[in-house]
């Protein structure tokens, strides 16, 4: 349900040439009457842009560039670098194999990254700054994670899931073994299944250190953990192979590990407390890197009860800035803000208290005078910074914009992923207020292309609420014509449409659509109390607003309110379910990987902390009338809508059980429907073929019948 599947572009990218202020971005609508229209190829041209990296020099940004690759069926990243000044970015990387997460060495001889060549495991690579082949640095069973580089760049972090027995006969060369039939799933823990892995056992991810040097003469590799489980006790030594150390132990997974300025010691996000399948309390805990020191070195910097994490270390390294949830009660609908605490445990400041809007992605300026973060707020995605002392935040990326993600520079640059509504992300840098467009991946394909006028509309919801959201016209739009109209409703439900670069809204709009993105409650931008007004009520006060939405654009004469469409994927999907049960207003409507009889999800999908937190344990009679009451299943006998149903066959996320049983249900009430299953998908459509089979069905179940 959190994750909200827009499939591809989702997230933005920009387009524009020369310098844009940074305190307000607003992108032009595209009016010229010779242009192209957006189609379903375009999904397969377009790249995604992210993971900005600066050399330590500060003259270079290295960054990756993913596309769909429809011929071979998979997505295909590499990697660019591109000058500070701008000009023309250089491939990095070469075709034909993917290649992620660029890592400049602090000594700038290196650029390191995540590849997985001739079909083997995802290992770190190096690309030496003087030229030459990639070399293979580590030769794990498993594959890496991610990682990173050391201060004196002798040493690289990296974070390693305990191998499978598979993993480890194909490592040894036993091809016997490798190929023999899996042993039985054999199940002791709460939390025993999540989407793109399925069920769990007790095989943990955790921190280990790498000797470059070493690894130079020969890629370095890592045993097991015995029988792949994760021994709270098991002995540094055991687990040393060809210059790999683990530092972290014990059946916890570990994550988001970074070093101290001085190399000396790692900062990692963990769950430890005695049953952490039962709670979502993550903590930061820090870790020696020395030689000798083991688990019994582990400090625990944060103490609160609710999730603490991405760390990130202070210059002198005597404070950790991170996120924190402080309302525990509220689950994944609590705001997530901002703190400090001392490095050596003994205090934690919450520097954003007053500031209700979630925070993301903390990192200090190189002098430490400032904490930067992105700052989500009504539509927007901002770049901000605050003093670690606390104070007034001030935001330098603003405006009609989104602002991904950001890297700092050792001179204070800032490398800043930027997108809008017309373009999706590119990398930028930030000069002062200036943002100077240094990468135009999209170009050329987006100035062939009219594509809709996004406009941000406000309007009163049933009891007098506020809701904010956004309105796609149709390319060529003519005020006073009415256009039929699709209701997309977002996932999570703890997420925002905003003004990034949707393709999915683009493509329903260069079909002809007015399309309506509302940010109803249960959405985040708002704070936390608009985030929590669908406690406990799925489908009353969220149904509202999205109705109110659909009556907006129609008193705005812009809807035809006889041609009425509705989707939307995971929790969209799940409203979209309420919607046609509980009006007749929509001629067609498309729901995906959503769920319909709640109570069938307990124990099926991933959410089980979820579920027993907000509605309770399905067989206490005061919790069953709960999931029952907001269940869409419980009046699927009043949908009239012909609706087409949508899933990946081994969503854990979502099962495919929910919508198999909206089928036969509306096959049985003789509503017209169909159930589209896409073979070996998750929660999320990411084959390239399934993906433009799916464009075709949204394009062709909506022409039918709007």
């Amino acid at each position: 349900m959190i994750t909200h599947t827009q499939l591809r572009f989702g997230f933005s990218l920009l387009i524009a040439a020369g310098f844009l202020t940074a305190q307000s971005i607003v992108a032009q609508p595209v009016d010229s009457p010779e242009k192209g229209r957006l189609d379903i190829a375009h999904l397969f041209e377009l790249g995604s842009v992210s993971d900005p990296q600066i050399s330590p020099e500060g003259d270079w940004v290295a960054y990756v560039v993913s596309r769909e690759n429809l011929e071979k069926d998979q997505s295909e990243s590499r990697i660019w670098m591109v000058t500070v000044k701008g000009g023309d970015a250089i491939p990095m990387t070469t075709k034909g194999s993917s290649s992620s997460h660029p890592r400049w060495s602090p000594d700038g001889k290196y650029l390191a990254f995540l590849s997985a060549r001739d079909e083997g495991k995802t290992q770190v690579w190096r690309l030496s700054r003087y030229g030459g082949e990639a070399i293979q640095l580590t030769d794990t069973a498993q594959s890496v994670g991610s990682f990173e580089w050391s201060p004196d760049s002798q040493q690289m972090l990296l974070v390693l899931q305990d191998p499978t027995p598979q993993e480890l006969a194909t490592k040894a060369g036993d091809e016997e073994a490798a190929e023999k039939t899996p042993p039985p799933w054999v199940i002791d823990r709460q939390q025993f299944k999540t989407d793109y892995v399925g069920y769990l056992d007790r095989r943990r991810t955790h921190v280990y250190v790498m000797d470059v040097g070493a690894a130079e003469s020969e890629p370095a590799g890592v045993a097991s953990q015995g029988k792949g489980q994760s021994d709270a006790a098991k002995p540094e030594e055991d687990s040393a192979v060809a210059g790999i150390r683990q530092l972290t132990f014990g059946d916890f997974d570990d994550s988001e590990a970074t070093w101290s300025p001085d190399g000396k010691r790692i900062a990692f996000t963990s769950n430890r407390t005695e049953d952490p399948d039962s709670n979502y309390n993550t903590d930061i805990w820090t870790v020696s890197s020395t030689p000798g020191e083991t688990a019994s070195e582990l400090t625990q910097v944060t103490k609160t009860p609710g999730p603490d994490a991405s760390p990130a270390w202070s210059p002198d390294g005597k404070l950790i800035a991170h996120t924190t949830i402080t309302n525990t009660e509220a689950v994944v609908y609590g705001t997530a803000h901002l703190a400090v605490s001392e490095s050596a445990g003994d205090e934690t400041r919450l520097l954003t208290r007053d500031l209700d809007r979630m925070i993301f992605s903390p990192a200090f300026s190189p002098d430490g005078k400032r904490i930067w973060f992105l700052l989500e707020d009504n539509g927007e995605q901002n770049l901000a910074h605050i003093s670690p002392k606390g104070g007034k935040s001030d935001r330098v990326v603003r405006g009609e914009s989104v602002a991904y993600g950001f890297n700092l520079g050792p001179a204070g640059e800032i490398a800043v992923l930027v997108s809008t509504p017309q373009t999706p992300s590119e990398v930028f840098a930030l000069k002062g207020s200036k943002l100077d467009q240094l990468t135009f991946t999209n170009r050329d394909i987006l100035s062939d292309l009219e594509l809709g006028e996004v406009v941000a509309v406000s309007y009163p919801s049933q009891d007098g609420t506020l809701i904010d959201g956004f309105v796609i016209k149709p390319p060529g739009f003519v005020e006073g014509q009415r256009y039929p109209a699709i209701l997309d409703i977002h996932g999570g439900p703890q997420s925002q449409y905003d003004y990034a670069f949707q393709f999915e809204g683009q493509f329903y709009a260069t079909q002809g659509y007015l399309v309506i993105h509302p940010n109803p409650r249960g959405s985040t931008g708002k704070g936390e109390a608009f985030c929590l007004g669908i406690w406990q009520d799925w489908g009353g006060t969220d149904f509202e607003d999205v109705m109110a939405a659909v009556d907006d654009a129609i008193e705005r004469g812009w809807a035809d309110p006889e041609r009425l469409g509705v989707t939307g994927w995971s929790y969209g999907g799940m409203l979209t379910n309420h919607v046609i049960t509980k009006t007749d207003r929509f001629k067609a409507a498309i729901t995906g990987a959503s769920a319909t009889l709640y109570v069938v999800n307990y124990g099926h999908d991933m959410y089980q902390r979820w579920w027993a937190q907000e509605l309770g344990l399905p067989w206490e009679p005061e919790a069953r009338e709960l999931y029952e009451k907001i269940s869409p299943y419980n009046a699927v006998e009043n949908v009239v809508t012909p609706t087409l149903i949508i899933g990946g066959e081994q969503d854990w996320n979502v099962p495919i059980i929910n919508s198999e049983q909206l089928y036969l249900a509306l096959l049985k009430l003789g509503v017209e429907t169909q159930l589209v299953v896409y073979p070996g998908e998750y929660h999320g459509i990411d084959t390239p073929s399934h993906a433009k089979d799916l464009y075709e069905r949204y394009r062709d179940w909506f022409k039918q019948r709007l």
